[in-house]
This record gives C-alpha cells, sequence and structure tokens, in this order.
C-alpha cells in the first residue's frame, strides 16, 4: 500500500546529521588537523599526503582531488570558506537532500580539481591546491540558478553591506574568476593580480554547479536534458511557477489507469529520494496527495 512507504507517514524521522553538517565538520577537522601538524609538529607530512598537485597526482594520489577541498591556507581561508559552506548551503540542501549535497560536493571537488590540475600542468606550474572554494562557486552558481532575482545582502569586506541578486554576483563572480585565470593564473601570477587565488578551481566548481541544476535538479536527469537546445537557454532565469492546472468539480488531478498512477508516484517518490521534497513542483506534490487518498480506498 501506498501509505505503508516511508515518504508517506506523517512521523517519518528527521536525519539527525545533514550531509552538510557532515561536509562542514571534515573541512574544519581536516584544516585543524592540518595545522597541527604544520604549525605544532613542524610537519607538511599531512600537507604532502592529502593536498592536491599535478606531481602528486602523477605519482597516484587520485584521493587528492577530493581531499584538498578538507584542508586551508590559513584560518582566514578556512573561515571564508566554512561561511560561505554554512550560509549557502543551508538555502540549498533542503532542494536536494542529503545525498545530493553529498553528490553535488564530490562533483564539485572533482571538476574544481581537475581543472586546476589541468591548468598548471599545461602551465608547467609547481603548485598546491588546498581548500573548500570549490565547493562553495558550485553552490552559489547552483543557488544562483534556482533563485536569481532574490535578493541577498552580504558584508564587503566584513564591513560594508552590499545588497545584489544572486544573478549578478554570479556574474561578476565568474568575470573576475575567468580575468583572474587569464591574466594571473596562466601568467604564473607573474602580474601579481589575484596572486595565491584558484581561479582554475573556481570555474570548475562553479561549471560544476551549472551543470548540476542544468542536467539533475531542473531537468531531473540527463533524459530530459537531451533536447538539442538546451544549451541556448539562459544561464540565470526567474523559476516559474506551474501552470494551473483546470479541474472539474473536486476530482483530483491523477492518471485514470491504477497502473499509470502508480507508475507515476513511485516516479515521484523517486524524485524525492533523490532530490529532496524540495525539488516538487505544486502539481507533483498535488498529485501526490491526491493518490494517496485514492489508493487508500482501493
Amino acid at each position: 500500500m501506498l501509505s505503508d512507504r516511508s515518504y508517506m507517514r506523517s512521523d517519518y524521522p528527521r536525519e539527525t546529521t545533514s550531509a552538510l553538517t557532515w561536509l562542514l565538520s571534515a573541512v574544519i577537522a581536516g584544516s585543524v588537523l592540518q595545522f597541527v601538524f604544520n604549525f605544532f609538529l613542524n610537519s607538511d607530512a599531512f600537507l604532502r599526503l592529502f593536498a592536491l598537485s599535478p606531481g602528486g597526482l602523477l605519482q597516484g594520489k587520485v584521493w587528492t582531488l577530493l581531499t584538498f577541498t578538507f584542508l586551508h591556507a590559513n584560518v582566514l581561508h578556512l573561515v571564508v570558506n566554512a561561511l560561505g559552506l554554512f550560509l549557502i548551503g543551508r538555502e540549498i540542501a533542503p532542494m536536494l537532500g542529503s545525498r545530493g549535497i553529498a553528490q553535488f560536493s564530490v562533483g564539485a571537488s572533482l571538476l574544481g580539481g581537475l581543472a586546476w590540475f589541468a591548468t598548471h600542468y599545461w602551465a608547467g606550474t609547481p603548485a598546491t591546491l588546498v581548500g573548500a572554494s570549490a565547493v562553495v562557486a558550485a553552490m552559489f552558481v547552483f543557488f544562483a540558478c534556482v533563485a536569481p532575482e532574490r535578493e541577498i545582502t552580504f558584508l564587503l569586506f566584513f564591513v560594508l553591506p552590499i545588497t545584489l541578486r544572486p544573478k549578478i554576483a554570479a556574474w561578476i563572480f565568474l568575470t573576475l574568476s575567468v580575468l583572474g585565470f587569464f591574466f594571473n593564473e596562466l601568467a604564473g601570477g607573474a602580474l601579481g593580480w589575484g596572486g595565491g587565488i584558484a581561479h582554475s578551481a573556481h570555474l570548475g566548481g562553479m561549471l560544476a554547479g551549472w551543470l548540476y541544476y542544468r542536467f539533475f535538479y531542473a531537468n531531473n536527469g540527463w533524459d530530459r536534458a537531451a533536447d538539442a537546445g538546451f544549451l541556448s537557454r539562459p544561464l540565470f532565469r526567474r523559476r516559474r511557477q506551474p501552470a494551473a492546472v483546470p479541474q472539474t468539480g473536486t476530482s483530483p488531478i491523477v492518471p485514470a489507469a491504477p497502473a499509470d498512477l502508480r507508475a507515476e508516484v513511485d516516479r515521484i517518490l523517486d524524485k524525492i529520494n533523490s532530490h529532496g521534497f524540495g525539488a516538487l513542483t505544486e502539481q507533483e506534490k498535488r498529485l501526490l496527495d491526491d493518490a494517496k487518498d485514492l489508493l487508500s480506498r482501493r
């Protein structure tokens, strides 16, 4: 019975520890361990084992494509990224669910790390990458795609309050990252503009956030994004509410055949399991409520 499913129980327990909490805890714990090794034990062994570098990756340290996210250059670097993960992550976590946040963060780390590795391997510059900024960049671009017109206020240089719409802030972030990538990172820092900032990792993270929105969130899977025109759609747009479906009387909006109804309900429940309840459209939520009542009478 549909009512026997855990999704449909009103007393369905909330997760005590979310994926976002685990991510933040891992970032803080990894950075603290790194600081202990660096400053108290005077050893860079922890950094060499888990930070991403072209030489290390070529030697087979493939895990560093993920573990670099949990290390940071200094306390300020850690605080800024942890705040970004918390402030943006808490906005998108209800939309993605714990599994979605975990998949999202892994994808952002991989794309950010690969973009940085390709840049420095091609340029031949010895460098080391640490920090969760690729994941933060991915989260911000995803949020800008989901809520492009929602006003946000932040403190510029932790002093001056600035209010912007996410789509404007995302374009500014993208522009600065592209400029930094071409005029500083590819130049080996010779121009002295934005030195020490991994612009390529930011760009890889932004790409991950956009891809996740396009293919997994907005289109509910690769199969629905396969049409040839998806690349021509605007990057940041206001999410439209689904058009109201006309009803006659009080009849529920459900497929006529029980088999079709159950198939549609299973699809919606799979979507909840993969992306969280917040990913449902109003029509899907209404159909789920109607189907619960209808199937309980059959």
